[in-house]
């Protein structure tokens, strides 16, 4: 008999990804392919259902070509959580002004509906304190009220179903309309401890009744846990698309960044750090700072507890930054001097931008004699160019830096680089202090899992030591993980994680660096108190 594989999917905001995993996690091939995005008016993020499909199609058959299809025993599927959109035969339908029906997924970081996202917190409803007091624009109430108050007639005579990004992914591979409780639970306002949806809660944000059509039965009612079997698998034009065998296992979907948290809580260790003791921070365009618990705590600012949207038994919550990786490439690419960099890059063969800087500013801290955090003590960022998601939890705050000079050379984005993943360094700290317990570990997976400078600045920052995964495709493994469980070779998910989660590297956190940190975070919190003060300046009478 072959050996075991399977296949994790994630649907990104920029790309699809697939890869092969052996059972005990061990990454065997990956492939991508890019989707591309619309941004028609200012916070307008779409994209295609049918584009995204097509891209996944493209590469699981990649990176399954070379084996046996009975070789593959499961397949899971993860995604950023995006709304999409359907009409009555499943096909896509519009939620763009223009009415193109091929653009029919409103994206994660698409902030339309900030209105409407204060409209339903004016309401106070009970059921936001488990989302940190506070619904985020992000989220799928929001975007379905602004259809509600901006979709033409046509559209509300024409849908079919809502459903999340993730939850897509396995309808169209079963034809199963299951929805997982993660995606419910942490982006729809699903009621976790009930389960079910809640009317009182739809009522007052205007949802229950969406012109004429049933919020409850567009947003699905058969809900099952991350992991479990959907369906009867793959469907045998699923499996034609995926070059898989008809009736493969498909694991519920999670949201991208718990499957990103998914194995890397399973991940190895120092032994005697408990599960709730650990915290997840799945870095890429955004960056999601995810933890569970045996018991429910209510935190100001981050959403959640979560029952049972990872692991069964335990509470998650759900932290992050709104801009992380996209907001070091925007200020790197919008430097006079990143022309400059380039061409030194290209002459010394050095891999990337991140590569030269870590060099420079190693360079700059010999050539000053100075600590290279300490390079930073004059120049501050508040990193909230995309908004605040916590613990702040506000999308219209803004990104602010302080210290800022005419020197335009590459030793000035240096500086700005370092004092930007020193910000939201103190972000994760802040994010850290709004808890009751004391985390133990961070462990960190994405792009910037790779960047020496953003890991050692957590660890010294927050003081607490940093394990990076050996396998690096955090969010692919925790997707194929779902796959490996509905095809039951483990008995639960979290056994599931700790065989497939892999050993990691510790990074320890330096002593000498708490003085300085300490001030600097004091600068950081003064940032964000002023920006609201001018605000109140501004808008006062």
């Amino acid at each position: 008999m072959s050996e075991s594989l399977f296949v994790g999917v994630d649907v990104g905001s920029g790309s699809a990804r697939a890869g092969l995993f052996s059972a005990s996690g061990h990454s065997l091939a990956t492939f991508s392919a890019g989707i591309p995005t619309w941004s028609p008016l200012e916070d307008h993020y779409e994209q295609s259902s049918e584009e995204i499909w097509s891209a996944v199609r493209q590469c699981v058959k990649r990176v399954v070509e070379q084996r046996p299809p009975e070789s593959i025993r499961g397949i899971g599927f993860t995604a950023t959580c995006s709304l999409v959109a359907l009409d009555s035969a499943d096909k896509p339908l519009s939620v763009c002004l223009d009415g193109v029906d091929k653009r029919n997924i409103i994206m994660w970081m698409d902030h339309r509906a900030v209105q409407e996202a204060n409209d339903i917190n004016a309401q106070k409803h009970e059921l936001l304190s488990f989302v940190g007091g506070r619904v985020s624009a992000e989220m799928e109430c929001p975007k379905i009220l602004w259809l509600k108050r901006n979709a033409p007639e046509d559209f509300w005579e024409r849908v079919g179903k809502f459903i999340e990004l993730p939850d897509f992914l396995t309808f169209k591979s079963t034809g199963n309309t299951s929805r997982s409780l993660c995606s419910v639970v942490c982006k729809w306002n699903y009621d976790g401890q009930k389960q079910c949806w809640d009317s009182q809660f739809l009522n007052s944000a205007s949802l229950f009744d969406l012109n004429g059509r049933d919020f409850i039965s567009l947003a699905g009612e058969n809900v099952q846990s991350p992991g479990a079997s959907v369906g009867n698998g793959l469907t045998a034009a699923a499996a034609k698309d995926l070059g898989l065998l008809e009736g493969t296992p498909v694991g519920t979907s999670v949201i991208d960044a718990y499957a990103g948290a998914l194995a890397l809580l399973g991940a190895e260790t120092d032994q005697g750090i408990q599960l709730e003791e650990k915290i997840a921070l799945i870095c890429g365009t955004s960056t999601c700072h995810i933890c569970v618990a045996p018991g429910m705590e209510l935190v100001d600012g981050v959403w959640g507890p979560y029952k049972d949207v990872l692991f069964s038994g335990m509470y998650a919550h759900e932290a992050g930054q709104s801009a992380t990786g996209k907001l070091l490439d925007d200020l790197l690419y919008s430097h006079p001097s990143f022309t400059k960099i380039c061409q030194e890059i290209n002459s010394r063969e050095l891999k990337d931008v991140y590569e030269h800087l870590n060099v420079l500013l190693a360079k700059m801290s010999a050539q000053k004699s100075v600590p290279l955090h300490e390079l930073t003590a004059d120049l501050h960022v508040c990193p909230d160019f995309h908004g605040n998601r916590s613990p702040i939890a506000d999308p219209t705050r803004r990104g602010m830096i302080s210290g800022l000079t005419l020197n335009h050379e590459p030793t000035d984005l240096a500086l700005l680089y370092l004092a930007t993943v020193q910000a939201l360094a103190y972000g994760t700290k802040q994010i850290l202090v709004q808890f009751s317990r004391q985390f133990r570990a961070i462990l960190i997976c994405g792009g910037l899992s790779l960047n020496p400078v953003y890991v050692e600045a957590h660890a010294d920052i927050c003081q607490i030591p940093v394990f990076v995964p050996s396998e690096p495709e955090s969010v692919l493994l925790g997707a194929s993980i779902l796959g490996a469980r509905a095809a039951g070779l483990y008995p639960s998910l979290p056994e599931a994680a700790a065989k497939m989660g892999g050993k990691t590297q510790r990074i320890e956190p330096k002593k000498a660096t708490i003085s300085y940190h300490a001030k600097k975070f004091r600068v950081f919190e003064k940032l964000l108190k002023d920006q609201a003060e001018y605000r109140q300046i501004m808008t006062s009478q």
